[in-house]
């Protein structure tokens, strides 16, 4: 049951029940997510480990980690989904991909569900398999919001295992409260109220770290750089400013921090390959 054809052909989803295989099935596709909630036992060979699945489990693997999957039960039941970053993107949950520890090389790929959680998943998945069969126009944001509330089910009992298992480090903990940070600032509603904190070393100072270690904490849970994160965050507010309000476009760099037009021009140009203006102009007219 597939959505694809999704915001001009870029963005896919897909949702089947799962069923009997009778030989090991590898997965190669490197451009998806998969989440499947299997019932049934059988064994996964993932990166330098083999995990026995003998209880009711949720699978959410690395799209770049290959993985061979057999059956150990005739009875094999549950959902399997896929879908690829473009159908999230520009969805509120699309920051759970982007930033959340599912789906990462070094993330356990497997989680065991007790009776409750069962049922509780399965619901998600049963009303996705309703929405892609329907003719309701707005049918794929039903999918996105249960995907994204399937995948917060799922980080509040890893994050909870997490804080009762890990090392008690500073680092996660500091990871979270830069992310948090980092947020607050948004939405920006007035060129009144411009960006505070737009550098690694602002927030390093604000959260009174150094500026090394922040770096390293961040690389290590975000899998990219603080400035990168930043940006990310920046780039996106700007495109909302361009579409959502009539502001100057030297407002618009203003609010974001950037003290010279050109530069807010350079920056926005050198992410978007166009223009703060043409990337307006070009909304505007989709519109």
């Amino acid at each position: 049951m597939s959505t694809e054809g999704v915001e001009e052909g870029r963005s896919h989803f897909n949702i089947f029940p799962r069923k009997h295989c009778g030989f090991r099935t590898p997965y190669n596709r490197r451009d998806f997510y998969k989440l499947t909630l299997i019932l049934g036992q059988g064994e996964i060979v993932y990166q330098d480990q083999t995990i026995l699945i003998d209880k009711p489990a949720l699978f959410m693997p690395c799209p770049s980690v290959p993985y061979l999957w057999t059956c150990l039960s005739d009875d094999q039941t549950g959902y399997c989904s896929l879908f690829n970053q473009q159908f999230f993107k520009g969805y509120q949950d699309y920051e759970i991909i982007r930033t959340a520890s599912l789906f990462g090389e070094d993330s356990n790929p497997v989680l065991f569900l007790d009776t409750e959680q069962v049922v509780l998943i399965s619901s998600y998945f049963e009303q996705m398999m309703e929405a892609a069969v329907s003719s309701y126009v707005y049918k794929n944001d039903i999918i996105r919001h249960l995907l994204g509330l399937l995948m917060h089910t799922v980080l509040s009992r890893v994050e909870g295992k997490q804080t009762d298992t890990v090392n008690q480090s500073s680092a996660p903990e500091l990871a979270v409260r830069f992310h948090e940070l980092l947020k607050r600032q948004f939405p920006l509603d007035s060129p009144a109220n411009p960006l505070m904190m737009k550098s690694p070393s602002d927030f390093a100072r604000e959260l009174n770290v150094h500026v090394n270690h922040l770096n390293y904490v961040i690389r290590n849970a975000f899998g990219k750089t603080t400035s990168a994160v930043i940006r990310d965050h920046i780039l996106d507010e700007a495109k909302a400013l361009l579409l959502n309000t009539q502001w100057d476009i030297s407002q618009v760099g203003y609010c974001l921090g950037f003290e010279e037009p050109a530069h807010f021009n350079n920056f926005f140009k050198k992410n978007t390959s166009v223009t703060p203006l043409r990337y307006r102009k070009r909304i505007v007219a989709n519109i």
